[in-house]
């Protein structure tokens, strides 16, 4: 495979290209993307699908130049698709004759199941949930892709789209109940096998509804990809997107890109969350161009990453980790503090993944100064874990790396995230671990070195000395009372 590949995604509503970096076998990080709100399907359903000249000429504009941006970043290989408003078209064959002559660009026209199969893909793949119902609202059409155990069940494209209702009906101030029969007549397209509590949002006007619900609640994380949307609690506000003047849309946060065609959305949403029973949205900052890439990059893997195998810390490692083998070094010793203490701190096992990642992780920050470290590793943990992690996955690697060396504060924000965030107590003492299993790693460790924690001390035994090791140790802020005392095995 390609070095570095571009995808292009001619959708209703906007064209966008996205130039993926492979960083081995299966690592890679997006390298570049942009968007143009072509609006290729402008007009077009008042004339049978007939996509206007205005339209194409806007398209082909913003395709010449992909094709030069794709080349500076030296791509080699470039797949283009288009969807809904293309395929629908009675004119395609034209529009795809004058952008292959103008730029050279093979546009491949999908259809909506390989739509939806594509963000499917991305979905299964990428969230770090497995299960659920995708809900891709685009322009001209929402496709959906049922995942159970990151494999995908079934497939589903429905003719309705923010553009296409927007063009239909919401242009011609028809009665809200009209717009809310043609959706409802689409639904019954759907199996009565399409329920799930978890949907995953995919699509432009889902991902600014949560930037909304994010602003208004004052989130403290400003990463929207795997961000989680109580359906119970929001629904009423999404309701009111749709139901609320086009000129009020301002007050309740809608940015001046999305007024023209977010109510449609946000009523085909609500329709669908309500059908599907949902009671949870994971917004999924992939989709469509993500599946195509990983549709290549996976086609001999069954469309699925090899268990256990998270393509966001194999990248991190290659682009970023100037001694993976310290890295390993402070994981090793984490799991084995952790294991050592657990008599005292009795913590929940499954905190061992996070404790992993921060330890492989901890120093990454020193690429960009040494000085610093911590926080500058912090912020790679939380803003580069692209995939595959929660929120509060994120929250608690990025604190056990900034706060591994001193205290906790009880009020930062990013501890509180959600309810289901441990305690600070809890957080405070695998961040102490980090930073003991740091502290272990200021040399290369001794394979032998042991801990064991009987009657109030923690004992570690090594045939090194580890002098500054146990100096470190020292000024560490402890979580409980209890001792820790080194031990020379050769003495």
């Amino acid at each position: 495979m390609a070095k570095v590949t571009t995808v292009i995604d001619i959708g209703s509503n906007s064209a966008r290209m996205a130039i993926f970096r492979k960083t081995s076998r299966f690592g890679f990080y997006l390298l570049c993307e942009i968007k143009s709100k072509v609006r290729i399907s402008e007009g077009s359903y008042q004339f049978g699908g007939v996509l206007q000249e205005k339209a194409m000429q806007r398209a082909l504009s913003a395709l010449i130049e992909f094709k030069s941006i794709s080349a500076k970043y030296g791509s080699k290989k470039l797949f283009c698709v288009a969807t809904s408003a293309i395929r629908d078209a009675p004119n395609a064959k034209d529009f795809l004759r004058r952008v292959k002559e103008a730029c050279g660009i093979d546009i491949k026209v999908i259809d909506g199941k390989k739509e939806a199969f594509y963000g499917g893909i991305a979905c299964a793949n990428l969230s770090h949930k497995k299960d659920g119902i995708t809900i891709d609202i685009g322009g001209g059409s929402t496709e959906c892709a049922f995942i159970k155990e990151g494999k995908i069940l079934d497939l589903i494209s429905l003719n309705i789209g923010t553009i296409r209702l927007k063009e239909l009906f919401f242009d011609k101030n028809q009665d809200l109940n009209i717009a809310k029969e043609f959706i409802k007549k689409e639904l019954e397209k759907l199996p009565q096998s399409y329920k799930h509590s978890n949907v995953f949002g995919v699509g432009g006007t889902i991902r600014a509804i949560s930037k909304m619900i994010m602003r208004n609640t004052k989130y403290p994380i400003d990463v929207l990809h795997g961000y989680e949307v109580d359906v119970r609690k929001h629904l009423p506000f999404i309701e009111k997107i749709y139901t609320i003047k086009e000129d009020k849309l301002s007050t309740i946060g809608v940015t001046e890109d999305r007024k023209d065609n977010i109510q449609s959305g946000a009523l085909i949403l609500a329709m669908l969350l309500k059908k599907f029973e949902a009671q949870n949205i994971t917004t999924s900052g992939v989709g469509v161009r993500e599946g195509v890439f990983l549709s290549d990059l996976l086609r001999n893997q069954k469309y699925s990453f090899p268990n256990n195998l998270n393509p966001s810390l194999i990248a991190l490692k290659d682009r970023f980790l100037p001694h993976p083998k310290h890295g390993e070094n402070v994981r090793n010793e984490c799991l084995k503090i952790f294991d050592a203490l657990k008599p005292l701190h009795k913590i929940d096992e499954k905190y061992k993944f996070h404790l992993s990642c921060a330890g492989m992780f901890s120093s990454i920050g020193r690429i960009l100064s040494f000085y610093d470290g911590h926080e500058h590793s912090a912020y790679f943990l939380l803003h580069a874990l692209d995939y595959g992690f929660s929120h509060q996955d994120k929250a608690i690697i990025c604190l056990l790396a900034q706060f591994s060396n001193k205290k906790i504060p009880k009020d930062i924000s990013i501890a509180h995230i959600s309810d289901i965030m441990p305690p600070i107590l809890t957080l405070q003492w695998l961040s102490f671990v980090l930073g003991m299993a740091e502290a272990m790693s200021v040399i290369i460790p001794s394979m032998d070195t042991s801990y064991s924690y009987e009657k109030g001390v923690l004992k570690v035994k090594s045939d090194k000395q580890l002098y500054l090791s146990a100096e470190i140790v020292q000024k560490l802020v402890k979580p409980a009372n209890f001792d820790i005392e080194f031990y020379n095995k050769g003495t």
